[in-house]
C-alpha cells in the first residue's frame, strides 16, 4: 500500500545500548532548525531516557505522530529490552532491536509510515540470538519480498553517491564474484533508484576499475577488459548512460564528481573510504530496489561513546531528511503527468 504524504517516518531505534537512541533524540532537538518531517522512534523508550532529558510521548497509533511531534518525541514501544546500560550490549537489547526492525518495516510496508530509517545494530549480538541475515539491508529486502541480490546498497553524501558491487565479502573473493551479469544487475537498480529516490532524470553512472590504473590496458589485470567492458557495453545498449571503467584513484576529487551521479565500485572499501572521508558525519546508507524507502545513518553502534554525549547526530539527521526526500520523489513519480 502506498503511504500518504502525511504519514510519518518510522525509525527503528537499533541496539538500545548503542548511539541510535541518542542520535534520534538529538535529531528531534534539531527538528525545527533542519525542517525535519515528523518521525516516530520504535523500540524501548527507556533507551532514550537513559541518554536524554527531553520530552517523550508514547504512541500506539501512527496517525497521532504528526500532532505529538512538535512538542515531544513520539515513541512506539515494542518490548522491554531488559536492563539498558549504554555501551554494554546484551541479548535482550538485540532481541528488542530485531523486533523493532520487524515492526518498523511492517508499518512502512502497510503504508502507515512513509519511509523507514534503521538505527545501528550490532551484528555480533544479532547473530548470537539466531539472526541469519548478513545485515539489516538483506532482512528488509526479504520482508519486502525482494531477493537480496536485487537490493542495492548505496552510500550517499551531499556531493557523492557510491555503490559497492560486492559488499561484505573477503577481498580475495571479489574477483571471482565480479561478473558482467552482476555488474549489469546492480547498475540497472542503481539507475532506476536514482530516478525514483533522487529525481535524476537521466542518471550518469561511472565505474571504478578493480585494478590500479584500471588495469593499464591489461598490463596489471584484465578484469576491466573481460568483466567491466562487456557489462558497460550492454548497459549503453539498453540506453543507460554508463561510463568507464576509470582508474579509481582519480574518480573522487571535486571536478571528477561533477561528471557522474553515482559511481559503482568493485568492492566494499573502494566505495566506502571516499564517502566516509568526505562525509563521515552526514553519510547515509540508502537501499535501492525496494518497494519502500529505507535509509540508515552510515555508522555503527559506537558502543565506546554511547551514553557519553559524544555521538554526532548528523548522519541520523541526514538519513531522516533523505528518507523524506526520497518518499516525496516517489509520490511525485506516481502522480499522472
Amino acid at each position: 500500500m502506498a503511504p500518504a504524504a502525511s504519514a510519518p517516518i518510522v525509525i527503528a531505534m537499533g541496539d538500545p545500548a548503542g548511539v541510535g537512541p541518542e542520535t534520534i533524540a538529538r535529531a528531534w532537538d534539531a527538528r525545527h532548525e533542519r525542517a525535519l518531517a515528523p518521525f516516530v522512534a520504535v523500540g524501548d523508550g527507556r533507551a532514550i531516557e537513559r541518554v536524554w532529558r527531553g520530552p517523550l510521548q508514547p504512541v500506539t497509533d501512527l496517525a497521532t505522530v504528526a500532532r505529538v511531534f512538535p512538542d515531544a518525541l513520539p515513541v512506539l514501544t515494542v518490548e522491554d529490552a531488559g536492563e539498558i546500560v549504554p555501551g554494554v550490549p546484551d541479548a535482550d537489547g538485540a532481541r528488542c532491536a530485531l523486533h523493532a526492525l520487524e515492526l518498523a518495516c511492517g508499518l512502512v510496508r502497510s503504508g502507515a509510515g512513509r519511509a523507514l530509517v534503521t538505527g545501528p545494530v550490532s551484528k555480533a549480538q544479532l547473530y548470537d540470538i539466531g539472526f541469519t541475515h548478513p545485515g539489516q539491508t538483506e532482512f528488509v529486502a526479504e520482508r519486502c519480498g525482494i531477493s537480496r541480490d536485487n537490493a542495492v546498497m548505496m552510500l550517499a553524501g551531499p556531493g557523492l553517491r557510491v555503490v559497492p558491487i560486492t559488499t561484505h565479502v573477503p577481498f580475495a573473493a571479489v574477483p571471482a564474484l565480479l561478473t558482467p551479469e552482476l555488474i549489469v544487475a546492480k547498475a540497472r537498480v542503481t539507475a532506476r533508484g536514482l530516478t525514483r529516490n533522487f529525481g535524476v532524470g537521466r542518471p550518469r553512472l561511472a565505474f571504478a576499475g578493480l585494478n590500479p590504473h584500471a588495469g593499464e590496458s591489461g598490463a596489471i589485470g584484465r578484469e576491466e577488459i573481460d568483466v567491466f567492458a562487456p557489462a558497460i557495453a550492454q548497459l549503453v545498449a539498453e540506453g543507460i548512460d554508463a561510463r568507464g571503467p576509470f582508474a579509481a584513484d582519480t574518480m573522487f576529487h571535486a571536478r571528477a564528481r561533477d561528471g557522474y551521479d553515482a559511481v559503482l565500485c568493485g568492492y566494499h572499501d573502494q566505495a566506502l573510504i571516499p564517502i566516509k572521508t568526505l562525509y563521515f558525519d552526514d553519510g547515509v546508507n540508502i537501499t535501492l530496489g525496494l518497494p519502500i524507502v529505507r535509509t540508515s545513518p552510515d555508522h555503527g553502534t559506537a558502543f565506546d561513546i554511547a551514553g557519553k554525549g559524544l555521538a554526532h547526530p548528523g548522519a541520523m539527521i541526514a538519513a531522516i531528511a533523505m528518507a523524506d526526500a526520497a518518499a516525496t520523489h516517489r509520490l511525485r513519480e506516481q502522480q499522472p503527468a
